[in-house]
């Protein structure tokens, strides 16, 4: 494959496609990429590797220092915040054990969310108004500006922490293991399009994403505390009724429409534009793809929670995910415990 060449955008914005012309126009552009490709195998994999992949021996090291910075400052923040926080406010035994969990996730996707979107609105950067400028002037190994690399770093390094938490920090839920899934295909997201200098398009997919996390926490805390001291809080019941509603219209807004609109037409079709011989552009797509359908598997669940609540089923929302655990048995409690 020849090096891949590259080509400022128009003028203005391009505008956002609809579903189908994101199917029409991204199906398009894979089928003819995968007829124009003739030499495509392990060995045009193997020279993609070594002549687009700038990754260097100290970064990957400072990832993993970062990681275990994150694992480090978790069992410091459950020991010495969480767990006394929740025994001064009474939360009931099986809250108190999924607090602590609750709290470390709010706290960091409220701040990595937050500055994922000073970056795409407190900035020049285009991104979010103009996905398909993420490939403009693409070149193999060119320098990451510094406040994108912070962003990378901190992301990076949480998500290969939750690969270690999922596994012996949280609580063990249903739909664990896909979880560790999606740690592990964004873990390797992030650490590919940063080799690659993809880093553009991964600061719209993180920013597209941390939102529902944020709220999803927030929500789950106010359903644990609004039972504290075994008493009702009316207004921790209200925000958490009020969280629900946004998580999960924001789930369907961020990730099931903005995300395949804004993210994935910039990848399947705008970036052949910008760069025709585009390194990897199968396997990050492939991935995206994936990622979009575990997106999907989780607003099912989502949909059917809400059909419970509307039919009358659910009378009271305890948990933003009540597949947590079944209310029968004893909830599992983390492998930390």
């Amino acid at each position: 494959m020849a090096a891949a060449g590259t080509m400022a955008g128009p003028a203005g914005p391009e505008p956002m496609p609809s579903y189908a012309q994101l199917v029409q126009r991204g199906w398009g552009s894979v089928v003819a990429a995968a007829r124009g490709c003739v030499d495509c195998g392990w060995g045009l994999a193997h020279r993609g590797l070594a002549e687009h992949a700038h990754l260097a021996s100290p970064e990957l090291l400072l990832l993993a220092l970062g990681a275990l910075g994150w694992t480090a400052l978790r069992s410091a923040a459950t020991t010495r915040l969480f767990r006394p926080l929740a025994k001064r406010c009474r939360l009931q035994p099986r809250d108190a054990t999924k607090m602590p969990e609750s709290a470390w996730k709010f706290l960091f996707y409220l701040g990595a969310w937050s500055y994922s979107a000073y970056l795409l609105f407190g900035t020049d950067y285009p991104f979010f108004h103009d996905p398909p400028s993420v490939f403009y002037d693409w070149t193999p190994g060119m320098a990451v500006p510094w406040d994108i690399a912070v962003a990378y770093l901190l992301q990076g390094s949480f998500y290969g922490h939750s690969i270690y938490a999922t596994l012996y920090m949280d609580v063990w839920r249903k739909d664990s293991v896909v979880m560790l899934i999606h740690h592990v295909v964004t873990l390797v997201l992030i650490i590919s399009s940063y080799a690659f200098r993809y880093h553009n398009v991964g600061i719209l997919v993180l920013f597209l994403h941390d939102i529902s996390d944020v709220q999803l926490e927030f929500t789950k805390l106010n359903v644990y505390f609004k039972s504290r001291g075994g008493s009702h809080h009316p207004l921790h019941a209200l925000a958490a009724d009020l969280g629900c509603l946004s998580f999960s219209l924001s789930w369907f807004w961020f990730r099931l429409y903005w995300f395949p609109l804004k993210v994935l037409y910039a990848t399947c079709h705008c970036s052949l534009r910008s760069v025709p011989d585009i390194p990897f552009y199968f396997f990050f797509n492939a991935l995206l793809l994936l990622l979009t359908l575990m997106n999907l598997y989780w607003f099912l669940y989502i949909v059917a929670f809400a059909a419970k609540v509307l039919t009358g089923q659910v009378r009271e929302l305890k948990d933003v995910r009540e597949y947590d655990a079944t209310e029968a048995l004893s909830p599992k409690p983390s492998k930390a415990e």
